[in-house]
């Protein structure tokens, strides 16, 4: 293995659908933590180095860690069949003890929303834009040459869906592309949103920066082909937290309207058992993009 910016340290390796799950840990500089996530390797990729596999990330939502999606998304089997590496990162920093970190579920401990933090305490280390696509992916594709930084996909669901947008957009040419389950599409203008938005970033001035229907309005790059899943009976679309059609209206104003698949799922709701349900979906429309469907 070539030396990597940092070490990890490998906690299990699980056999899964012919494939090998890895619960690493490491220390972040940028987070100023340990950090743990998981890493699926689809059946034969693990421990060689070529040929490379592409890679999926999976973001996770609200309460969540690395954990959920390795654990409850159903993404390993399709990953598998398709030959992709899946990496499953963690929704935070760890252990920062800021005040007030740990009192609520949507902010602060296990509620980073992708962004990097600019006000104070949270700008000492709430960086996790920047974990996200620069620091964790330098190291694992350096650590583990397997992984092709060449074919890299996005996608997540919820706070994690609101996260696979917002940096396919804030980050062109980066990512293949990217979905999103039942996300969190106009921040700015939910409840979720602004109190995130309020608590991390200094001014109001930048939540449009973190805000995927804003983005999408701005957004010159190449046609995009986006795919959004919903369960018609999820309550978070139905409290007012998604504002999924906000989006489809920006796509609309912007002209991308036709670059934009939502499909809405009768009877499903929020949690993993819709996920795991629409996992194939997900799975296969990335796997268009990194060329092995």
């Amino acid at each position: 293995m070539a030396t990597p910016a940092f070490q990890f340290t490998t906690k299990a390796a699980i056999a899964t659908f012919g494939g090998t799950l890895l619960k690493l840990t490491h220390e972040s500089a940028v987070l100023g933590c340990p950090m743990a996530l998981n890493v699926f390797f689809p059946p034969g990729a693990f421990g060689r180095s070529t040929p490379k596999v592409p890679v999926l990330w999976y973001l996770a939502g609200l309460t969540c860690s690395g954990d959920n999606g390795a654990e409850k998304g159903f993404f390993n089997y399709w990953a598998a069949k398709y030959g992709i590496a899946v990496v499953y990162p963690d929704t935070s920093p760890r252990g920062s003890n800021h005040p007030g970190e740990h009192d609520a579920y949507d902010f602060g401990s296990a509620a980073g929303f992708y962004l990097d933090a600019t006000k104070e305490p949270w700008s000492q280390n709430y960086k996790m834009e920047t974990y996200i696509t620069s620091e964790l992916p330098a190291a694992l594709y350096s650590y583990f040459i397997v992984l092709d930084n060449s074919r890299v996909s996005l996608m997540g669901h919820s706070m994690g869906g609101h996260g696979a947008l917002t940096l396919f957009f804030k980050h062109p040419g980066k990512y293949k592309s990217t979905s999103a389950f039942a996300p969190i599409v106009n921040p700015s203008k939910c409840p979720w949103g602004e109190k995130a938005f309020s608590g991390y970033l200094a001014s109001k001035e930048e939540w449009a920066r973190h805000d995927a229907t804003e983005l999408i309005k701005a957004y010159s790059g190449a046609d995009l082909d986006i795919f959004i899943s919903c369960g018609l009976s999820d309550e978070f679309l139905l409290s007012g937290q998604l504002l999924i059609d906000s989006f489809v209206a920006a796509a609309k104003e912007a002209g991308r309207e036709s670059q934009i698949t939502v499909k809405y799922a009768p009877d499903y709701d929020h949690s993993y058992y819709y996920v795991s349900s629409l996992a194939q979906e997900h799975v296969e429309h990335a796997a268009k993009h990194l060329g092995v469907l």
